[in-house]
C-alpha cells in the first residue's frame, strides 16, 4: 500500500532512512515534506533497546512530527537475511540516511563503498556527532553536550550566570537542515555526473557553523564572545525591555534606525547626547542607554509600543509564549500547522509545516509518522519477495 504523495517536487526521489533520534529525522522530513518516498527502516519489536528513544509513544507530538510522510519497515540489521534485503533495496534507491556511529555502518556493510559498488547513483548523508574522522569519532553526542562543546553555552544566558543551553534542539536541528541540503545539492550534481556520493555532517560543525558572527568575531578580530543576556552583543539598544504590562523586544541598528528610534521615542536629544553619536558608544555606555529607554517604554504597554515603533521603521515585537505565538495573527495567515488523521491514533495529530514556501510545488503534510512495521510487506512485495518468504523471515525474527 503507497501513501498519498505530499509533493511532486522530489517524487522520483526514493530514500532509506535507518536515522534515530532528531537529527536524521530531521534531514529526511524535509524530503518527505517535498514528496520523495522514505522508507523508515526501524528494528523489529523488542529487538534493539534503544529503537524506541523518541519513538515509544507513536502517536506523540514529537514522534508524529518528526517522521509524518514516511513508511515505516522492520528490519533486524543483525540478522544474516537482512544484509541481502537491505543490498536489493539500495539497488532501488537514491538516498541513504543514517547516524550511526562512524564504524557501525563498515560492521553492517553499509558503508559508502559498499552501497556504491551495488548502486553507483547512490547518495549516502551520514550525520554524526563529531565527525566521520578525527579523535573524537567514536564518542557519543547529544545535542546538549555539542551546545557545550559547539560555543552556544557560552554566549547564552546573563552575564556571569554561567553557561546556559537554548530551549531547542540547535545542533540536531541544524545539522539535519544542513544534511538535507546536502543531499539536494548531490542529486542536482548527480544529474550531471550519472554517479552519486557521500554527504557527510557532524552536529558539532553544524553548531559552529550556526554560531557564524560570533565565532567570525574572534577568527578575524580577536573578540571572544560572552554572554549578552537578552541584548545584542554589538549594537545598542538592540534586546528586551519590560513595558508597562509585559516584555517587548526592539532592535535598533545603523545610524538611520537611531534617529528613528529617537525620533519615534520623543526623545531627539538623545541624538546630541555624546555618549550615543556612533553604534560603538551606544554599546560602550549601553546600561545608561537601556536604563533611560526603559524608563520610557514603562509608561505605556508592549502593544502601544509595538504598533508605535514598527510604525515608525523601527523593529519590534512582544515576547511570546508557544500558546500565544499560535494566536498571533501573522503566524495564523502564514498556517505554520496543520493536522491529519493518523491510523492507530485516537485524535488528529497536529504538525509543523516547512517555512520553505514554492510557489508550484509546495510542501504538504499528507500522513501521519507511521506505525513501526506498517509498511514492511508491501515494501518487500515491491521487492518481489513472496508472501511464503515473508513468513519465514517474521518467524525468524528478521522483519
Amino acid at each position: 500500500m503507497s501513501i498519498p504523495t505530499a509533493c511532486t517536487a522530489l517524487g522520483q526521489i526514493r530514500v532509506l532512512d535507518f536515522s534515530r533520534v532528531r537529527a536524521g529525522p530531521t534531514c529526511v522530513r524535509m524530503l518527505a515534506d517535498f514528496g520523495a518516498d522514505v522508507i523508515r527502516i526501524e528494528p523489529p519489536a523488542d529487538t534493539d533497546p534503544n529503537a524506541t528513544m523518541f519513538a515509544e509513544d507513536r502517536c506523540g507530538g514529537d514522534f508524529q512530527n518528526l517522521n509524518r510522510n514516511k513508511r515505516s519497515m522492520t528490519l533486524n540489521l543483525k540478522a544474516p537475511e537482512a544484509r541481502g534485503l537491505v543490498h536489493r533495496l539500495v539497488e532501488q534507491a537514491d538516498v541513504v540516511v543514517e547516524n550511526w556511529r562512524p564504524d557501525v555502518k563498515q560492521r553492517l556493510g553499509l558503508d559508502y563503498e559498499t552501497l556504491s559498488a551495488i548502486n553507483p547513483r547512490i547518495i549516502l548523508a551520514s550525520i554524526s556527532g563529531f565527525g566521520q574522522t578525527g579523535p573524537y569519532v567514536k564518542r557519543p553526542a547529544f545535542d546538549q553536550i555539542i551546545q557545550g562543546m559547539g560555543g552556544l553555552m557560552s554566549v547564552t544566558g546573563l552575564p556571569g550566570q554561567g553557561p546556559v543551553r537554548a530551549g531547542m534542539a540547535v545542533a540536531d536541528s541544524s545539522s539535519g537542515i544542513y544534511t538535507a541540503v546536502g543531499i539536494l545539492v548531490a542529486l542536482i550534481e548527480r544529474a550531471q555526473s550519472g554517479r552519486g556520493q557521500w554527504v557527510q555532517t557532524s552536529l558539532l560543525h553544524a553548531l559552529i557553523a550556526m554560531m557564524d558572527f560570533q565565532i567570525a568575531r574572534y577568527l578575524n578580530d580577536d573578540e571572544v564572545p560572552g554572554q549578552a543576556g537578552n541584548s545584542h552583543p554589538t549594537s545598542s539598544p538592540m534586546g528586551l525591555f519590560r513595558a508597562r504590562d509585559g516584555h517587548l523586544n526592539i532592535g535598533v541598528s545603523g545610524p538611520g534606525m537611531w534617529e528613528k528610534f529617537c525620533q519615534v521615542m520623543g526623545r531627539p536629544q538623545w541624538l546630541e547626547d555624546p555618549r550615543f553619536t556612533t553604534t560603538e558608544l551606544r554599546v560602550r555606555h549601553r546600561d545608561a542607554l537601556d536604563s533611560m529607554v526603559q524608563d520610557v517604554l514603562s509608561t505605556d504597554t508592549v502593544a502601544h509600543w509595538v504598533e508605535r515603533l514598527t510604525g515608525g521603521g523601527v523593529p519590534a515585537g512582544p515576547v511570546y509564549s508557544v500558546p500565544q505565538l499560535l494566536e498571533d495573527a501573522q503566524v495564523r495567515h502564514a498556517r505554520v500547522s496543520t493536522s491529519v488523521r493518523v491510523e492507530g491514533c485516537e485524535k488528529p495529530r497536529h504538525y509543523v509545516t516547512q517555512p520553505v514556501l514554492l510557489s508550484r510545488t509546495p510542501a504538504q503534510v499528507v500522513t501521519g509518522g507511521p506505525m513501526l512495521g506498517g509498511s514492511t510487506r508491501d515494501i518487500l512485495a515491491q521487492l518481489g519477495c513472496s508472501a511464503a518468504e515473508m513468513d519465514l523471515w517474521a518467524s525468524k525474527g528478521v522483519i
